[in-house]
């Protein structure tokens, strides 16, 4: 499926999924909803019959017309469609969350129980049987006493046990929840998306129409325009961080047959491509000077940079760089990597996916099986596009929704962190994968 939204759109979806929840289903409105759903999917398989058919037809005007008629009640098919899966996952979400507070109430509950029976449990311990047996006025109060202390043990063992279980419970039911929210992420996504590519298709059916209205042989003007405007779209340059940029075209081949090998969507591979590229513009270029201390300079203004690679314990990245380097038949000391960020960690990352020497050396054997090398080259075009598509498959990001999508590219960029540093990050990908996805069904559609 493809994904085409723009910027504002995404950023209006985000918003839309703070919402407030629906109310709880009822198993009549469940039953009825199941009903409207499989009658929408009826609706969606009828329009992409008339989408088939009209195939035979494509480079005409009424096929063309046609075909644009169906994929716009296609699309309003699959709006509702999806209207009605959030309907049903925004009860089970409120379900849920109702449950996660219920157990985390008996949770508090069971952790007060616990404490007042540990703190009996430590006076009773700190009196010998010796000491209960003087203080006690007769045998049976002594045997009593002792009995109680026997419950409060056993009381103690099964409250553990409950306790261990509520957590357990506890903890499934919170990832059963972030579960049902990724995909109500995914649904509300995707009918902006539609909304997006109905605009779209009634825009080209309205201009059709016009040219119905006039003469037929007018039709040849509009298929003119299209074959320029792919032709644009197939030799516009790719930008690439620290090497020549590469045309479109060819970035698309690329990232085409990275897809095919990996599982991530195409698009987005140039979405992470296009972020770096930007990124690199304000980040710049260094030079390494000092293999030993891993420090260097700007390549273009000289300016010395303390950690332009690290060179420790910890992690080596210069002695790897230069081991590298030497397979490749590069000068370690001219070939140009990426400066530290405003004195914060290192730079040292490489080529246009800005890949750590170590993390390269580290997929380089993964690398060389997909691009059928000995010693891939990060500065290679093809070499970073596939190495791209191996990491982000390796972050979830084959999956293809875009709540898997969005977290593979904050990741990307900020690892563990990616959910409090890598949203931005990963938003903006997400736009540019939406730019080139729209471009890529052009192309496709012609």
């Amino acid at each position: 499926m493809s994904f085409k939204l723009s910027i504002g759109a995404l950023f209006l979806f985000l918003a839309l999924s703070g919402a407030a929840m629906a109310q709880t289903l009822s198993p009549e409105e469940r039953a009825k909803l199941q009903a409207e759903y499989d009658q929408l999917q009826e609706e969606i398989v009828k329009w992409q019959k008339v989408l088939d058919e009209t195939r035979a037809k494509k480079n005409t005007i009424q096929g063309d017309v046609s075909a644009l008629d169906a994929q716009i009640k296609k699309a309003q098919a699959e709006i509702n469609q999806r209207n009605n899966t959030i309907s049903r996952l925004s009860s089970e979400i409120r379900q849920k969350s109702a449950r996660i507070s219920t157990l985390e109430e008996r949770l508090d509950r069971g952790k007060e129980s616990l404490a007042k029976l540990l703190r009996e449990k430590y006076q009773s311990d700190q009196q010998s049987l010796a000491v209960l047996a003087l203080s006690a006025q007769d045998l049976s109060d002594f045997y009593a006493t002792v009995d109680s202390i026997d419950i409060i043990d056993r009381e103690l063992q099964s409250l553990f046990d409950e306790l261990r279980g509520v957590k357990q419970q506890t903890e499934e039911e919170k990832a059963a929840l972030a579960e049902r929210q990724d995909k109500e992420f995914d649904a509300r996504y995707e009918v902006e998306v539609k909304k997006k590519e109905i605009a779209t298709d009634q825009a080209q059916k309205k201009e059709l129409l016009a040219v119905t209205a006039s003469e037929e042989r007018s039709y040849s003007q509009v298929l003119a325009d299209r074959q320029r405007r792919a032709e644009e779209i197939r030799s516009a340059l790719f930008e690439l961080r620290d090497t020549q940029g590469i045309s479109f075209e060819t970035a698309l081949a690329y990232a085409q047959e990275a897809s095919g090998k990996t599982g991530v969507r195409a698009a987005f591979i140039l979405g992470i491509l296009r972020q770096e590229s930007n990124l690199g513009k304000n980040v710049g270029q260094c030079l390494l000077t000092d293999a030993t201390t891993g420090a260097g300079k700007g390549k273009n203004t000289g300016t010395p940079f303390a950690r332009v690679m690290r060179a420790d314990e910890v992690r080596n990245d210069a002695a790897v760089f230069l081991n590298l380097m030497q397979k490749l038949g590069r000068d370690p000391y001219s070939t140009p990597v990426s400066c530290p960020i405003a004195g914060v960690g290192y730079g040292g990352a490489m080529g246009p996916s800005q890949f750590i020497p170590t993390t390269w050396v580290g997929l380089e054997s993964r690398i060389s099986s997909l691009v059928g090398v000995s010693t891939p080259d990060p500065w290679s075009p093809k070499h970073a596009i596939h190495a791209t598509a191996l990491f982000l498959a390796d972050l979830g990001a084959g999956r293809g929704t875009p709540s898997a999508e969005r977290e593979a590219a904050g990741r990307y960029y900020a690892g563990g962190n990616w959910a409090t540093l890598g949203l931005g990050y990963a938003n903006s990908v997400l736009g540019f994968a939406a730019e080139y996805q729209a471009n890529i069904d052009f192309l496709n559609d012609l």
